[in-house]
This record gives C-alpha cells, structure tokens and sequence, in this order.
C-alpha cells in the first residue's frame, strides 16, 4: 500500500499538469509544482491554492494582452504621464484630469490639442492614449502625414476599404501633427472620411498647431475643412495650450547647469596657478600662451640669424 499511494499521487500531479497545458493554461501548468509546495507548507485550503494558481495565470495573461496592445497602439517612446502644469499654467488642469478618467470615450467624444509647437500636445495625447491601452482598449497612433500617406498607397493598390475599416477599428485613434506639414491633395479628403467613419461610434484625439478657425485655409478646402470641424467638435473636448515650448525650456535648463559647472570649475584651486596668471619672466598683461610659444612675424624671422 505504502508503494501505490506515492504512484497514485505522482500520477495525478502529472494529469493535472496535462489538463492544464491541454487548456493552453501553461503559466499555470510551470506554477503547480511551486503552489503546491507553498500550500503545502502554509496549510492553503484547496480553494486557496486553486484562486493562487489561477490568480498567476491570469496575471500572465493579462501581460501578455498588454503587450500586444501596446505593440499595436505604436505609442513614440519614451512616453511621459507627469505633465507639469505647473510650467504651462494656461492648461486646464481639472479638465485634463477628467479626461484621464477615459470617459470621453464611453459616449465615443473626440479631444483636441490645439497650440504652438513644443508646448507639450503630443506628450498629453500620448499619456492619454497609454491610459487608454492599460485600461484595455485598442488604441492606435499616427501622425496626419503617415495617415495621408497610408491611405493614398491603399487607393493606388485597390486596398480603399481595406484601410478605412482599418482606421475605424480602434477605439481610440491619435492623429498627431495636423497642419505641420501639408497634405497631399487627396489627404485632406482621406482624413476627412477617416473622421466620418469614426463619427459617434469611437473617439479620436487630435494634436494640431492650426487654430481651428484657420482650418479652411490650412486644407486648402472650406468645405472640407467645415464637414470636419463639424463631425470633430459634435462631441469634443479642446484644449488650448499657449506657453513655452518644453524643449526649448529643457536646453535652456541645461545650458544654465552648464554654464554652471563651467564656472565652478573655472574657480581658484588653492595652491594651484590659475590660467590667467602672469608666466615668470612674461611682461604682466600679456595673456599666456598655453600650447606654444608666441608665433613671430616674417619680419622677425627673416632678420633671425
């Protein structure tokens, strides 16, 4: 008896192993031996050590969804979630905090950026849209350019409604840098049908250095311009940024610490000469030479013996 009882309990440690990997549950499967040890060692009842082997799968899982999402969203890196309103007093901090709840997107509301560049459109966009992914949503980002691009190479190859029902797809879409370069004569119509298919049914957030009441002369086409603001703005949130450019506050930050630095260092050591001290046997006032010795004219040294 003492001998079957070790194989029985071998034998169903080892279906219980292939039940799980037969259900695709391999986190699971490579956790058993480790769960069972520790439930073992802590008294776990069974509810207990099945809810922890389950809890690891699942957690694998969910790494794994995230992992592809985020592949998908083709979020620019690196991505920041600490915007310092402090530096750009003039954005609405409660409304940005609101968004950030992703409730724009239950009732499929669009949100967009309007400013000058540098003053921090994309990085809002960008931890939005990051917000949007960890939360479970298909996401996907773009700027206007490669959109316009996109959609002109699906015409010539006949892939029309292949890419519009791809860019309808996500439940959230970020179209970044409208109005910095300019579209092709057929992007603004594409970015136009792209709106249209997205219109009350999942949102868009948009970054643009354009004021909308420029728009028309930006595309070129009022008509157009107006059928978008339309579908856009039915159901918006904007957000005006005016502040100073966060790139360019960032090197004026560091040219000040270097600046710094270089003075410190430029400081008095004691005991040490400083550069600018006068050379023995040099009259004061003449700069030293660090390197070489003072060049002489072609007059001087053509009279040198």
């Amino acid at each position: 008896m003492s001998d079957t009882m070790p194989m029985s309990k071998a034998r169903r440690y080892q279906q219980l192993r292939g039940h799980l990997s037969y259900l695709k549950l391999n986190d699971a499967a490579e956790a058993l031996p480790r769960v069972l040890d520790q439930a073992r060692a802590e008294r776990m009842t069974l509810t207990t050590a099945s809810e922890e082997l389950l809890e690891i799968e699942v957690e694998a899982t969910e790494a794994r969804k995230l992992s592809s999402r985020l592949r998908f969203a083709c979020l620019p890196e690196p991505w920041m979630n600490d915007f310092d309103f402090a530096a750009q007093p003039g954005v609405d901090e409660k409304l940005i905090r609101d968004l950030a709840t992703l409730r724009f997107l239950d009732n499929a509301s669009n949100v967009l950026l309007v400013g000058p560049p540098g003053v921090g459109k994309t990085m809002l966009a960008v931890a939005l849209a990051r917000s949007a992914v960890d939360a479970g949503h298909r996401v996907y980002f773009t700027t206007a350019a490669e959109l316009a691009a996109k959609c002109h190479k699906a015409a010539l190859e006949g892939r029309w409604s292949s890419i519009m029902r791809f860019f309808a797809g996500p439940r959230l879409l970020v179209i970044d840098e409208l109005g910095y370069l300019p579209l092709p004569g057929d992007g603004a119509s594409a970015l136009f049908q792209v709106i249209n298919q997205r219109y009350l049914k999942s949102s868009t957030i948009l970054t643009t250095n354009v004021g909308i009441a420029d728009w028309a002369g930006a595309f070129g086409d009022a008509t157009v311009a107006a059928a978008m603001l339309d579908r856009l703005l039915h159901r918006a949130a904007v957000v005006g940024i005016d502040g100073p450019s966060y790139r360019l506050r960032s090197h004026q930050s560091h040219s000040d610490n270097l600046r710094k630095g270089v003075t410190g260092r430029a400081g008095r050591t004691p005991g040490l000469p400083h550069l600018l001290d006068p050379v023995p046997g040099q009259p004061p006032g003449n700069p030293p030479h660090l390197l070489h010795p003072p060049l002489q004219s072609r007059s001087s040294q053509a009279t040198t013996p």
